[in-house]
């Protein structure tokens, strides 16, 4: 978890993230790259009142450096490698190429226009991030690795693929525990609980592993409330078990779980 990807946007709830980067490059001895996007916003040529891209350029890149330069003032006083790369484009693409060489991207949990529900950004990136991606709730004051740490485990390969991804946050973890939510119907398991606490345990990581009823409550709410039980300052998943169409029209775990997060969220795919 040394080459840590930040997703930089002008807003109250940046500053949540950062800090979560900077304790992570603190417990990793890591480097942090600031990805700043600017977006130009896309008007109609026939409106009079608009005012072309080439018009928007100069005062969105101003803005930019303006914000850039305030947030580079607090880094200098902070004792973690940074590098930062500012470019005209949609978050989404390029937080996705710039995740190639990233262990973990960093984004945060809410939609950067305001709209309620989960953050289509993380939405996207869960599915083409090329690194695993942590969501990080507005109200998140910083990062604890040596926190307690709660996987959800339904035997998927997004799952297992989640477990395999997180060993570097698991093994700094004080305690880790695999939860798998028990539904009424039964189904079939590709891979049992114990096999993922087998494959931890080859990695110098004990866990504890429960299996909780789910009753009428959401597999959200158990997952919840498992970690609020736990302490948990980490929730570990796989991402999009079915697909993503599936998720946005009927609801679904990682949407669920992506909307108001209390905790930190590691998703992949």
């Amino acid at each position: 978890m040394r080459s840590l990807l930040l997703h930089v946007h002008e807003e109250p709830r940046f500053d949540a993230r950062l800090q979560v980067a900077l304790d992570l490059a603190r417990a990793f001895d890591g480097h942090i790259s600031l990805y700043q996007p600017i977006p130009l916003a896309m008007l109609w040529p026939g409106d009079p009142f608009a005012v072309t891209a080439t018009d928007l350029a100069p005062m969105a890149k101003d803005r930019a450096e303006e914000y850039r330069r305030k947030i580079e003032i607090r880094l200098a006083a902070e004792d973690v490698p940074w590098n930062w790369v500012s470019e005209f484009g949609v978050a989404e693409a390029g937080l996705v190429e710039q995740s190639g060489l990233a262990d973990l991207a960093i984004v945060g949990a809410g939609n950067t226009d305001g709209r309620k529900g989960a953050s289509r950004l993380a939405g996207t990136l869960a599915i083409q991030s090329l690194a695993p991606i942590l969501v990080v709730p507005d109200t998140a004051e910083g990062f604890a690795a040596d926190g307690a740490a709660v996987v959800a485990w339904d035997g998927s390969l997004e799952a297992s693929r989640a477990l395999r991804s997180a060993v570097p946050l698991l093994q700094k973890a004080s305690a880790v525990t695999l939860v798998e939510v028990e539904e009424t119907k039964q189904r079939e398991v590709e891979l049992p609980m114990l096999d993922g606490a087998r494959y931890l345990d080859r990695h110098g990581i004990a866990c504890e592993i429960v299996q909780i009823g789910r009753g009428d409550a959401s597999i959200t709410h158990v997952l919840r409330e498992a970690a609020r039980a736990r302490e948990a300052g980490l929730l570990v998943m796989g991402a999009y078990g079915v697909p993503r169409v599936v998720e946005t029209l009927f609801g679904g775990v990682t949407r669920d779980m992506l909307t108001n997060p209390d905790i930190p969220v590691f998703l992949s795919h």
